[in-house]
C-alpha cells in the first residue's frame, strides 16, 4: 500500500472511529463529499474530526481551514495533512 493510500485508509478509520459510524472504510469514497449529500457530516462532526486529526497526525488545524476545500473529501484531507506535516505520509508515533 502506498503512503498516500495508507494515509487515506487511516483518515477513513479515524472518521469511523471518532464519529462512531457503522460503516467500513471501503464504504467511504475517496472523492465523495464528507458533508451534505456525501457522507452527511455536520458542523459538530467537523469539530470532532478536527480534534481527532490533530491528535492522530500531530498537526494543528486553524479554525479558518475547517469546512473549506481541505475538508471536502478524504482525498482533500489527505493532501491537507501531507502539506501540514511537510510531506510525511505516515502518522507520528
Amino acid at each position: 500500500m502506498s503512503g498516500d493510500s495508507k494515509l487515506k485508509e487511516q483518515i477513513k478509520e479515524l472518521i469511523i472511529r471518532r464519529l462512531r459510524l457503522e460503516i467500513s472504510p471501503a464504504d467511504i469514497d475517496d472523492r465523495a463529499p464528507l458533508f451534505g449529500d456525501g457522507l452527511g457530516l455536520d458542523s459538530i462532526d467537523a469539530l470532532e474530526l478536527v480534534v481527532g486529526l490533530e491528535q492522530e497526525f500531530g498537526i494543528s488545524i486553524p479554525d479558518e481551514d475547517v469546512g473549506k476545500e481541505a475538508f471536502a473529501s478524504v482525498e482533500a484531507l489527505c493532501g491537507y495533512i501531507e502539506r501540514q506535516r511537510g510531506g510525511q505520509a505516515s502518522p507520528i508515533d
